[in-house]
């Protein structure tokens, strides 16, 4: 039997939750992108445009594209942003805070059903090994950027 590269169990494992966050999410017509950025919204205060993207680990171009899809379906309303006339906030409508509540719910459901399923020390293992990854892809400890191109 082969042995599974790290880097294959991580995206084989996020495809399969993506997929299944996306099937749950289709049920009310909406995208896991579209919960994603529902839940990454202050649902009292807003949230300024341009803090979503680094928020949600995003593109502007990707976020744009969510954002109008958001506003079509009358999910967010954008306005300017009081303290800072150069920017806008977005603000999650009646309509965009149920469907807030009902992304909340899923991700919880799933936290929930891993919770039932692993114990706590495995589950605090798992989140050390997630966290000793980000910290040297983040930190450039694995390909270090090149000084000079040859």
């Amino acid at each position: 039997m082969k042995t599974k590269t790290i880097d294959h169990v991580l995206r084989a494992t996020w495809m399969a939750v993506s997929k299944m966050y996306n099937e749950e999410a289709g049920k009310a017509g909406s995208t896991m992108a579209t919960g994603f950025a529902l839940l990454s919204i202050d649902p009292e205060k807003g949230t300024p445009s341009t803090a979503l993207g680094p928020k949600m680990g995003m593109e502007a171009t990707s976020l744009s594209r969510i954002l109008k899809n958001m506003e079509t379906k009358g999910l967010i309303i954008r306005k300017r942003n009081p303290k800072d006339g150069r920017s806008v906030l977005v603000h999650l409508t009646k309509f965009g805070l149920e469907m807030r509540k009902f992304s909340k719910d899923v991700v919880l459901r799933f936290d929930e059903a891993v919770k039932d399923n692993v114990s706590e020390e495995d589950l605090a293992t798992f989140i050390e090994v997630a966290n000793t990854i980000m910290e040297l892809v983040n930190n450039k400890k694995i390909y270090k950027p090149e000084t000079s191109v040859k």
